[in-house]
């Protein structure tokens, strides 16, 4: 990891929009009219989808994706233009939230700048003919990393751009060469030190899918070394097969609780039920109680959390990246922002971001997390089945303020029983 990543990283909330979809407009000057209520949320950090211009040539959907993009160093004029990106970020700041973009170096659309002007910088068969990693990405050329001046004009777009966000979410970012990455957080320090760096990390079967055909593909572990967060996509899978009833609790909190020894002490993992790429949450957990208690349980873990827009709302419907399919405000299916609140608001607490951290499997699905600190001790308890059950305790039998609604609940004989909604209770170790 970053010798110098703070673990204070682990309180961020970072709040994911892609602008296209996100009002009416669809615009950056109409995106700052909903700043105030993301911010109320709890946001530390907007994340921006890529804002670039979006390529032509074998586009996806009228419209194209994001991902696919023409020009690295200007602004998409469908959503603004180079000053309106100036004061979207002076705005984001005024407000005291911090901003960060999507860096997409793997690749570029197939029409775009660099491969008009240095068509030598893309990865190619051996007839010369536009090679992808990945067989799906049709709209887009990959990157050859293999040439220098390509690494010179990456960074030199990084800083461009550096004085204006303080985050950069690197999409893809174990397919680009780890050297890479080290190098442009060194010279990015140069102008801004306090770049806040996120990977968007893979799986372990792609990592070996790639691996195994001689490509670029780097571990969690490996990506530390030049990132300060990481996705959670190492436990995705197993996290996917435990919701879908393929395997126990017991395995998919196995697999969280590894974090804990095989990355570096002050590791962040960026917690998420949900993203861009991905099914919504609520379309996977129906049940409003279910619902309620992975919100919670998510933002409780150890690390920074991720809300896509709309999750507040308890939306089903996941956006289109290719096409016009903009988001309805109006279409709300639960209302989740009291709760991510109060989340947050505990997450800011140091027994949280830097005290011991155990979590364990129970019986009926339940999931006990438990932190320390001296004879400080705060425990949570979630259902993620809707199933009662109960948990030993490390603390007094007394009564309890649950941290989460101020509702009382009673410890007796070192036992905490838990009946559908979560509990989070603090008190003094026994």
């Amino acid at each position: 990891m970053a010798d110098n990543t703070d673990i204070k990283l682990r309180r961020a909330q970072i709040y994911s929009v892609f602008v296209r979809n996100h009002t009416k407009k669809g615009t950056l000057k109409a995106l700052e009219d909903d700043l105030q209520r993301i911010k109320e949320l709890g946001t530390d950090y907007i994340w921006l989808l890529p804002i670039y211009p979006i390529g032509k040539k074998d586009r996806k959907g009228k419209l194209g994706s994001p991902y696919s993009i023409k020009d690295y160093r200007s602004i998409d004029p469908k959503i603004g233009s180079w000053d309106d990106f100036v004061h979207f970020s002076k705005k984001v700041h005024d407000m005291g939230m911090k901003l960060m973009i999507d860096i997409v170096y793997n690749h570029t659309s197939r029409d775009s700048v660099l491969l008009k002007e240095h068509p030598g910088w893309f990865l190619r068969d051996h007839m010369g003919n536009l090679m992808n990693k990945n067989p799906d990405w049709t709209d887009v050329a990959e990157l050859d990393y293999s040439h220098k001046d390509l690494w010179k004009y990456q960074i030199e777009t990084l800083k461009k751009y550096a004085d204006l966000v303080d985050g950069f979410r690197c999409d893809v970012a174990p397919q680009v060469p780890l050297d890479f990455w080290k190098e442009a957080r060194k010279e990015v320090a140069k102008v801004n030190p306090d770049m806040v760096w996120l990977a968007e990390t893979s799986g372990g079967g792609y990592i070996k899918y790639l691996r195994n055909r001689g490509f670029c593909a780097e571990s969690d572990s490996e990506m530390y070394q030049a990132f300060d967060m990481t996705y959670d996509y190492d436990v995705d899978e197993i996290w996917r097969k435990y919701v879908n009833d393929k395997i126990p609790l017991a395995r998919y909190i196995e697999a969280l609780d590894q974090q804990e020894y095989i990355y570096p002490k002050n590791y962040i993992k960026m917690r998420a039920l949900e993203n861009h790429d991905q099914v919504r949450a609520h379309k996977m957990f129906i049940n409003e109680n279910d619902m309620f208690n992975w919100t919670a349980f998510s933002e409780f873990q150890k690390g920074s959390t991720l809300i896509y827009a709309g999750q507040e709302a308890g939306m089903k419907h996941t956006p289109s990246l290719f096409d016009k399919d903009k988001i309805d405000w109006k279409d709300q299916k639960m209302d989740l922002s009291a709760l991510m609140v109060r989340m947050h608001e505990l997450s800011q607490d140091e027994i949280q971001y830097a005290g011991n951290y155990e979590i364990e499997a129970l019986d009926n699905d339940v999931v006990k997390v438990t932190y320390t600190d001296g004879d400080k001790i705060r425990v949570g308890l979630f259902t993620l089945k809707g199933q009662p059950g109960r948990a030993k305790v490390n603390v007094r039998s007394d009564q309890y303020t649950n941290l989460i609604d101020n509702s009382l609940v009673n410890v007796q004989n070192g036992i905490l029983t838990i009946d559908y909604d979560p509990i989070i209770i603090e008190g003094k170790a026994r």
